[in-house]
C-alpha cells in the first residue's frame, strides 16, 4: 500500500494512508532510521518499510506492506 511518511515537529515520524484516510504515529521501529525494517503504528499496524536511505528527505510516498494488527 502507498504511505506517505513525514516527520512532526517534536521529530516522531507519522503515516499517512489515503485509501484509508489514515494518520497514525510511528510508535516502534526495528531500524533507528525506520527504513528498511518493520515499524509499529499507534494504531496497532505493522508495516513493512522499504530499504532507503537514512537521509531521505520528508514527505515521501512509498510502498509499505502491511503486515498486521497488534
Amino acid at each position: 500500500m502507498k504511505v506517505t511518511v513525514r516527520r512532526e515537529a517534536a521529530g516522531h515520524y507519522s503515516i499517512y494512508v489515503a485509501k484509508k484516510d489514515l494518520e497514525a504515529r510511528i510508535v516502534s521501529a526495528e531500524q533507528p532510521a525506520i527504513w528498511g525494517g518493520r515499524v509499529e503504528l499507534d494504531n496497532g499496524w505493522t508495516l513493512e518499510m522499504p530499504a532507503l536511505a537514512a537521509d531521505t528527505r520528508l514527505p515521501i510516498t512509498v510502498e509499505a506492506r502491511r503486515l498486521g494488527e497488534g
